[in-house]
């Protein structure tokens, strides 16, 4: 079984980290209609703003708990995560056709791969040395719900740690999603 196809903590974030590379893919081809690159822009920014707020919830806890540098990661982590979300942020609404937009939106690309590597070979992999198989599963499902709850637009100035992170996030996820619908945005 391939590590995206566990059901466990590890294979949850691998997979999203595979879903959105898929999308990054079909955005780097400017050929594409810009309406449908706006589209895809829209849908990769939901999927990365869920995935880092279930990750804040869930998986930074777990390095902080179970390595004995975890702070450290943590913290560098939701350092990258908040660099992510203001690009997002200035991403948010704009053409596809705007020149600001390729630049922001590879930026954007360029961080969350960086992101995204960081956390295959450091994170997961020392991670998934020091928890039991147990914990790893339930952690993989609490992100899965967590998800389904989470924002789908970013928030800069949202908490971005327990306790206040797992309290605030569902309602501005249900806020987001009642503006997605009302502006037929589809996440």
């Amino acid at each position: 079984m391939s590590t995206a196809e566990r059901e466990d903590l590890i294979g949850v974030i691998v997979r999203d980290h595979r879903d959105v590379e898929q999308v990054f893919s079909e955005l780097e081809d400017r050929t594409a209609d810009p309406k449908r690159r706006r589209e895809l822009a829209d849908h990769v920014i939901a999927e990365l703003v869920r995935h880092s707020v279930a990750e804040e919830q869930y998986l930074y806890p777990a390095a902080r708990k179970h390595l004995s540098n975890g702070d450290e990661i943590a913290d560098h982590e939701i350092e990258e995560h908040s660099q992510a979300e203001l690009l997002m942020k200035q991403l948010e609404g704009l053409d596809a056709t705007d020149p600001k937009f390729d630049q922001l939106l590879g930026n954007l690309m360029d961080s969350i791969r960086h992101h995204v590597e960081d956390e295959e070979t450091d994170l997961l992999p020392k991670l998934e040395s020091v928890m039991d198989e147990q914990e790893l599963v339930s952690l993989g499902r609490k992100v899965t719900k967590a998800k389904r709850t989470a924002p789908t637009r970013p928030h800069p100035q949202a908490p971005d740690k327990p306790p206040a992170n797992r309290i605030l996030a569902p309602g501005a996820g249900m806020i987001d999603r009642m503006r997605d619908k009302l502006e037929g945005r589809r996440t």
